[in-house]
């Protein structure tokens, strides 16, 4: 058996180095160099002088691959997995809202409601609505008018 004072002194820097190579990161190496020599000192009637470098080397590559193996568990979780759906609660208000413009959608005119539609939810001109609905460009421009103050009411 080696005298652990002499044997520390003489292979802690070389074990920090290696660790330090190996991850480079300051702390981890002295935490690994660390915990390596607690583990030669558990097994210290073992070790035998020929074999020690080897030894302290295999131990610290060890414990080095066993913190990078649990260090998954250890980090924080950023949001680019983050599920990009609304969540319930805006999925509810969405629901909510829903109903409250079918509700004011049912309380325009006939007329009104179609010129309302076509125009928010097809995207047709005055001059497509007019012709659908059989009237002038004036009273498509003014029916869409008519429904959107109106629901701006009501949704109030």
């Amino acid at each position: 058996m080696l005298d652990f004072d002499t044997l520390y002194r003489e292979y802690a820097p070389r074990v920090h180095r290696f660790v330090l190579g190996l991850s480079g990161d300051h702390a981890t190496a002295e935490d690994v160099t660390a915990e390596t020599f607690v583990r030669v000192w558990a097994t210290r009637d073992s070790v035998r002088h020929e074999t020690v470098r080897a030894f302290l080397f295999t131990i610290a590559r060890n414990l080095w691959l066993q913190g990078i193996r649990g260090s998954w568990r250890r980090q924080l979780l950023d949001d680019s997995g983050r599920d990009p759906a609304p969540g319930p609660d805006v999925k509810a208000a969405d629901r909510i809202s829903l109903r409250r413009v079918l509700e004011a959608l049912a309380t325009l005119d006939a007329g009104d409601r179609a010129a309302i539609l076509m125009r928010a939810q097809e995207e047709m001109s005055y001059e497509e609505i007019a012709r659908s609905l059989r009237i002038s460009v004036p009273a498509a421009k003014v029916r869409v008018h008519r429904a959107r103050k109106k629901l701006k009411e009501i949704a109030l």
